[in-house]
């Protein structure tokens, strides 16, 4: 009968699913004081999980001081683009923050991508993102109140998934043109997320109003469900930015977890620059990242 029970129980635990080993919540950082860094370089790194060994593209301030603790910011790259191509797009290298762009993945298209679209490779992203913010905060001096994510396109769409499964770690999220595939898996958010949104009126990859054949949600849809998850007021405002810019905010959420979203009709399947980037040569009528980072720094772990 013993011998039946430790079977029974080493059964249990590899039948447990791998993301539980992640932890959702904030940790102590430990690498205060480490002057490994290189301030103001970009370098790949390599890291072990889950037994397969995956690279970042690590990018820390010039102003960093190893013992001032830093914001972080996770960037993850669309479907078939790369980490370098990621930081070149969403320029938070620019910024205070150290910025993290982890490589997905090649998928079952042969193109990387990441968990939760139905072309993403056999791995736990999950897990992979758990362990980098371990790596990062034994080698750095992180704030573990100030870690975010944000995403472009399929790796915004892993946002709203680390949204669902890391709230407790992760402090904010902003998708950018996200896909938002039902593979992504049941949302219960460990707390209340915030949320800043960012989509295209005219994007023909991932349309504003959805697409039922892939199981894609019409985007207000999808904000209104993170309303309800964040206890927001149940009707948001919206205003008229000019240039095409509608704003929409749920507001009144439990902690102060808003939800914000802005709709360009001008826009396409873009990372929204004021300037040409990767994505498009023609300058979109708001400026992406500035606005992440502001909402960001009004949003630390609670």
């Amino acid at each position: 009968m013993r011998f039946h029970s430790i079977v029974a129980a080493a059964l249990v635990l590899l039948a447990a699913p791998a993301h539980a080993e992640v932890p959702d919540r904030a940790v102590p950082t430990t690498g205060c004081g480490n002057t490994a860094a290189q301030p103001g370089e970009s370098v790949t790194r390599e890291i072990v999980s889950g037994g397969v060994t995956r690279t970042y593209l690590l990018h820390v301030p010039e102003n960093y001081v190893p013992l001032r603790p830093t914001p972080v910011v996770l960037s993850f790259h669309g479907h078939s683009r790369d980490s370098a191509y990621q930081e070149e797009l969403s320029e938070f290298s620019g910024t205070d923050a150290i910025a993290v762009y982890p490589q997905g993945l090649v998928g079952t298209d042969g193109e990387t991508a990441w968990q939760g679209a139905p072309y993403s490779a056999e791995a736990d992203d999950v897990r992979f993102t758990g362990d980098l913010l371990d790596e990062l905060q034994q080698e750095l001096c992180v704030d573990p109140a100030r870690i975010y994510a944000a995403g472009k396109s399929n790796g915004g769409s892993f946002v709203g998934v680390l949204a669902c499964r890391m709230s407790d770690r992760i402090a904010a999220f902003a998708p950018v043109s996200g896909a938002f595939y039902p593979q992504g898996g049941a949302c219960e958010p460990a707390r209340p997320a915030p949320i800043l949104d960012f989509h295209g009126a005219i994007d023909e990859t991932v349309p504003y109003d959805g697409d039922a054949a892939r199981g894609l949600p019409p985007i207000p849809e999808w904000l209104a469900a993170w309303g309800e998850r964040n206890g927001c007021a149940p009707d948001p405002v919206t205003r008229d930015e000019g240039d095409g810019v509608r704003t929409v905010e749920y507001r009144a959420c439990d902690s102060n977890a808003e939800v914000v979203h802005h709709r360009m009709d001008s826009v396409a399947h873009d990372w929204p620059a004021t300037h040409p980037n990767p994505d498009s040569d023609q300058p979109a009528p708001i400026d992406a990242t500035p606005l992440i980072m502001d909402f960001f720094a009004r949003h630390p772990l609670r």
